[in-house]
């Protein structure tokens, strides 16, 4: 689904619509970025196959994330603690912490993301093709 870039008009999606990106054995779905919120935030749904990891250890310089439990649990690495989000648990994530996330679990499991400022959408093209090359 194409998203208008008017950041001004509501915006209605439906279950699973939004900018997909497969990244092996997770899925991105974005559902706002700065396109429609004027660089300030982007939204974004996380699904991990069973069993799978996600991004690697990493962090952001310059902006929060919060993840919500959406389906399932999913193992949350921050800083040097892994703290197991389940439907409906609410995770913060100062700027410059180390985090990462993986499904341990035999079911599938899904984050609601919000990124503070936005942008984080601008990597998901070269995030993509690193998936497709090394996996």
């Amino acid at each position: 689904m194409k998203h208008k870039n008017n950041h001004t008009e509501a915006l209605i999606l439906q279950s699973g619509e939004g900018r997909v990106y497969n990244c092996g054995t997770m899925t991105a779905v974005f559902k706002a970025d700065e396109n429609e919120t004027n660089e300030k935030y982007s939204v974004s749904e996380w699904w991990l196959e069973p069993n799978s990891d996600g991004p690697g250890a990493h962090s952001h310089e310059d902006n929060d994330e919060v993840f919500y439990g959406i389906e399932g649990t999913t193992s949350i690495l921050v800083g040097d603690k892994w703290v197991d989000v389940n439907k409906g648990t609410f995770l913060r994530i100062p700027a410059k912490t180390i985090h990462d996330f993986a499904n341990r679990t035999d079911e599938k499991s899904g984050l609601l993301n919000f990124f503070i400022p936005g942008g984080f959408e601008r990597n998901m093209p070269s995030i993509v093709q690193w998936f497709k090359d090394n996996n």
